[in-house]
């Protein structure tokens, strides 16, 4: 099997077709009406990176623009939930959080067959291999701690007071993530994998109390990141459907993840950087990038690390199953999207083994 060239594959646009095609006309109207200084036509491209909700380049007389949508067809319950996605991206862009700017919202299908949001286009860097292969090892190190600070960052802020008080329940965000997730990969699922289920039955038992409440990401990893053109800063933190309020020690352990990710053969999976010599890459290794999260966020450790693990595992591979599931429905966002069927058993695979580990 041949590799994936990640960086080839998922950056920049494509031409759109079949179900994924948007009615331009009637989008550039409604943008016309709704979005101030907007003048049409509009032509648009999809984003080839990304799974899930698909996302399109609109370039327009009056500018560059981003809409983001659902996907058409039948989905899972409660995924795909733009419209949190708008919410959190207008709080924190409220508040000068590195996000694009939200720009408009609609609920109406009938102009483009979905919801969709239209947000500003933020010109940067996305980079799609883990170990920054263009990079000099002192970008590396500068970008690794600028992910941590910018995550510690959003886990510092009180919902409340970004008026998110409301945008999840406040206990049990885990075991809340667990059930959800084992309701939706038993959807999805297109095999056994033994795996799967001994998680599924372990997790629920063993999983840790949350000491505090915070806005979580869900998916926070360099490839949802934009960096400036020509510094390690970072622009815009991309991705938001998974984010609502819970554990940010979970949200943390899912960014920890990249550091023992079994490496997908195909290059399809998430990034990972497992086997790579970091010394001489000039990145930190678990431990310490996990530590300047937490002198970032005031703690002295970080607790329950193998469990995070098991059930970040856990919760990725029940992810990237859903993915599958929309393969085999016909609606996935991405033609490296079936490639993913390969990457669900080591990930079960590895989230059994932390939690053995987490027993001791």
């Amino acid at each position: 099997m041949s590799r994936i060239d990640r960086q080839q594959a998922f950056s920049g646009t494509k031409p759109v077709s079949g179900a994924l095609a948007l009615p331009v006309e009637p989008l550039a109207r409604w943008c016309e009406q709704t979005i101030p200084g907007f003048a049409g036509p509009l032509t648009a491209a999809q984003f080839k990176g990304g799974q899930s909700n698909p996302t399109y380049a609109i370039a327009a007389r009056s500018g560059d623009y981003v809409l983001r949508r659902k996907p058409p067809g039948k989905l899972l319950a409660s995924a795909h939930a733009i419209d949190r996605e708008f919410r959190v991206l207008s709080a924190l862009s409220a508040q000068g959080f590195p996000v694009a700017r939200p720009l408009a919202f609609c609920t109406d299908p009938s102009i483009i067959g979905t919801e969709f949001y239209m947000m500003s286009l933020v010109k940067g860097r996305v980079i799609w291999e883990t170990e920054m292969p263009d990079a000099s090892p002192q970008e590396r190190h500068d970008t690794f701690k600028a992910m941590a600070e910018t995550l510690a960052q959003l886990h510092s802020y009180d919902p409340a007071a970004l008026g998110l008080g409301d945008f999840g329940k406040a206990e049990g965000y885990v075991a809340r993530q667990t059930r959800r997730w084992s309701e939706n990969y038993r959807l999805s699922a297109t095999e056994e994998i033994g795996d799967m289920d001994r998680l599924m039955a372990w997790l629920p038992d063993h999983l840790p109390v949350s000491s505090r409440v915070a806005i979580v990401h869900g998916d926070y990893r360099l490839d949802n990141l934009i960096l400036a053109p020509d510094s390690p800063e970072i622009l815009a933190v991309l991705d938001w459907e998974l984010a609502t309020l819970g554990d940010p020690l979970a949200d943390l352990v899912y960014h920890l993840m990249t550091w023992v990710m079994p490496r997908s053969e195909s290059g399809a999976g998430t990034g990972s950087l497992m086997g790579q010599d970091l010394e001489a890459l000039g990145l930190p290794n678990l431990e310490q990038h996990a530590a300047h999260y937490a002198q970032k966020a005031g703690l002295s450790e970080i607790p329950h690390l193998e469990t995070y693990l098991a059930y970040n595992f856990f919760r990725l591979a029940a992810i990237l199953q859903g993915i599958v599931g929309r393969v085999r429905d016909g609606t996935a966002s991405n033609e490296n999207a079936a490639a993913m069927a390969a990457q669900v058993r080591p990930l079960a695979s590895a989230g059994w083994a932390y939690a053995q580990k987490s027993r001791g």
